[in-house]
């Protein structure tokens, strides 16, 4: 005997009800709104790992007492193994279930963080952030692939400005968060990495829950390209460990350039050579050969060097050239925040509703570039309303080209290759993010060491007053050292944001060579004969 139920009456052997059900389309809106909290959750707290560090860094670094050179390498660590494993997420989402594979990626990032918060040294931190960054670039991965897998091109648009929001949301909030927590004392640095795990935890348990996606592929046919995963993956690590220290701790052109370009070229050849051979690729050729994914790819490579270099050593500038506490250095990131979010989400409800795409990309480039171009004169004395109007600029030029060029890609290939073409766009903007932060780094370390010098030598102190060009404990230095240094990082800061806008400029080209195309209002593509053939 069925249950009675109020909202039900019987109107001539019929049963009717007095609440109509929902429509098709609130019950899509719904399906895609609970998995998707899950999926923004995930991905938020995935990427305020990379960023609340950065202003917490000086205290960090002190506290553990590390070098500059640690300084760099506790941010470069996780962008190096997120970008060599993503591409390999990215497949594996291709070939096994999505579901698992972000549930595990959740648990690699807990486990990291976890780790991180309680490393007693500068070494065991940086260990623990590489092991973290394995999860970040599942993360960042999936999400993308997964979102891709539930919507199609054209309703994308929409949601990709949310996506865009919220990577915008913690890569700025990220600097906020990490100066309140730095600044709190019951709290300290190591919640810096403890912050995220129970959000991530909320994440794990609301996808178990909600996120259901149907099966694409037999299981049986499955092959995984484990050697060229593999050849990926120390090619890159490798070609990465050489831009962090090149310039640095040797020179260019010296036996150890040689020792590490030379075989992560060989190997990364060997990869090329070994991924036009298989059947199931780790970075499908076919599609990084088309001009659409090409040219994003291009421009994504451009605009991670620029965004995530740049950005990355905004913090330092706050506390070591202006002065301010962490908290407030955090504050004075809000103009790109808001930028970033505010740009992303109106540009994702236009592509939607246009189902165009490529000017939003052209203007966020240009935008890019003019931002960079604002902070590049900066120094010690620059007026904060030209700095927040650069920071501004900046952010509504990421927002506006950073996930439209993902859906861009999104937009060419098929369904059964979504997840290894988004890994694809993400793994080159991860890359040129690692060698933003490694090289524009060095020059900003090249740059203080010579003007410290230069000022020490014209102030006649000699060149060990000043404990060294990289002291960032300034409070233990003289005032007169003291102004010297903080001008040094000022001057500095400006010259690396010279070096992004001039970087941007190619993101600029690769965005007007793209060819315009309306984005599909499918979830595939229609099938070709050869699909036909193998199905």
């Amino acid at each position: 005997m069925p249950p009675s139920d109020s909202s039900h009456s019987t109107r001539g052997g019929c049963v009717t009800s007095s609440m109509s059900p929902p429509s098709p389309r609130e019950d899509s809106r719904t399906s895609v709104a609970r998995p998707l909290t899950g999926l923004l959750l995930v991905l938020f707290v995935a990427m305020l790992s990379s960023t609340v560090v950065s202003i917490a860094l000086p205290r960090i670094i002190g506290a553990l007492n590390g070098s500059q050179t640690q300084y760099t390498w506790v941010v470069t660590a996780t962008l190096l193994t997120a970008t060599a494993s993503t591409p390999i997420w990215g497949k594996l989402a291709d070939l096994y279930s999505k579901k698992a594979l972000v549930q595990i990626a959740i648990g690699i990032f807990v486990a990291g963080s976890l780790i991180s918060g309680f490393a007693q040294d500068a070494g065991q931190l940086i260990a623990a952030r590489a092991f973290q960054g394995l999860g970040v670039g599942g993360l960042q991965a999936l999400v993308q692939t997964i979102i891709a897998a539930m919507i199609p091109p054209k309703e994308r648009g929409r949601y990709n400005g949310l996506l865009g929001g919220v990577m915008a949301v913690a890569t700025v909030s990220g600097p906020l968060l990490g100066g309140v927590i730095t600044d709190t004392s019951w709290l300290g640095w190591r919640w810096c990495f403890f912050v995220g795990i129970p959000f991530s935890l909320v994440a794990l348990v609301v996808l178990q829950r909600w996120l259901h996606l149907p099966a694409i592929r037999d299981r049986e046919t499955v092959q995984v390209d484990y050697v060229g995963a593999t050849l990926i993956a120390i090619g890159v690590s490798v070609l990465l460990i050489w831009v962090s220290f090149v310039d640095n701790s040797f020179a260019w052109l010296s036996w150890q350039t040689a020792a590490l370009v030379g075989p992560a070229l060989a190997v990364l050849a060997i990869a090329v050579w070994w991924e036009s051979r298989v059947p199931e690729p780790v970075l499908p050729l076919s599609v990084i050969r088309q001009p659409a994914p090409a040219l994003a790819i291009l421009a994504s490579l451009s605009v991670g060097m620029a965004m995530f270099g740049g950005a990355v050593f905004l913090g330092q500038y706050f506390q070591v050239s202006r002065g301010y506490s962490p908290t407030e250095a955090g504050l004075l990131m809000i103009p790109m925040m808001v930028g970033t979010f505010v740009s992303s989400t109106v540009s994702g409800q236009l592509v939607s509703r246009s189902g165009r795409i490529k000017w939003h990309i052209v203007t966020g480039t240009v935008i890019l570039v003019a931002g960079f171009g604002v902070l590049s004169t900066l120094d010690r004395e620059t007026p904060l309303l030209v700095v927040f109007t650069g920071l501004f600029a900046v952010g509504v030029g990421v927002g506006m080209s950073m996930q439209n060029l993902v859906l861009a890609v999104q937009n060419t290939v098929a369904l059964r290759d979504v997840g290894a073409a988004s890994a694809s766009i993400t793994f080159f903007r991860s890359l040129g993010g690692t060698i933003g932060i490694s090289i524009l780094g060095a020059v900003l370390a090249n740059r203080v060491s010579d003007s410290v010098q230069k000022g020490l030598r014209e102030a006649g102190v000699p060149a060990t007053a000043s404990g060294g060009a990289s002291n960032l404990n300034l409070e233990a230095l003289p005032e007169p050292i003291r102004a010297i240094v903080e001008t040094a990082y000022g001057e500095a800061t400006g010259h690396i944001f010279l070096l992004s806008s001039i970087i941007a400029v190619v993101g600029v080209v690769a965005a007007l060579l793209l060819k315009p195309a309306p984005l599909r209002t499918t979830l595939d593509v229609e099938p070709t004969e050869k699909d036909q053939v193998r199905s």
